[in-house]
C-alpha cells in the first residue's frame, strides 16, 4: 500500500504522520485489497480540514471532514472511511455469493437431466 500525506498551509509533523498511519492501519485491517491512500490536511483560518482519496481494486473511495483540531478531523475522517470501506467489501462478497448461487443451480440442473 502507497500511503501519501500531504499539508496545505500546515507543516505535517512526525506526530501527525504516525497518527494518521495508525488510524489507517485500521482500514487495512477490514480489507486488505487497498492499492494506494492519499491523505492532504489543511489549514484556513479556524478551518482545519482533512481530505482522503482511497484506491481499492475497482472503486476510489474519497472523503472529507473538518474538525476544532486536526487531530479530531482525522479521527471523523478514519471512522467515514472505515465504513465506506466494509460497505465496499460487503458488495463484493454478496456479488460473489450471488454467482457462487448461480453456478450451484446449473450444476444441480445439470444432474437432474
Amino acid at each position: 500500500m502507497n500511503l501519501h500525506i500531504t499539508g496545505h498551509h500546515v507543516a505535517v509533523t512526525e506526530a501527525l504522520r504516525a497518527y494518521v498511519i495508525s488510524k489507517i492501519d485500521r482500514i487495512k485491517r477490514h480489507f486488505d485489497h487497498v492499492i494506494d491512500v492519499n491523505v492532504v490536511m489543511s489549514v484556513e483560518k479556524l478551518r482545519q480540514k482533512v481530505e482522503a482519496n482511497i484506491h481499492v481494486s475497482g472503486k476510489e473511495i474519497h472523503a472529507a471532514c473538518e474538525g476544532e483540531n486536526l487531530y479530531a478531523a482525522i479521527d471523523e475522517l478514519a471512522d467515514r472511511l472505515d465504513r465506506q470501506v466494509v460497505r465496499h467489501k460487503e458488495k463484493l462478497q454478496v456479488h460473489r455469493d450471488v454467482g457462487f448461487e448461480r453456478k450451484r443451480t446449473d450444476v444441480s440442473e445439470l444432474e437432474a437431466r
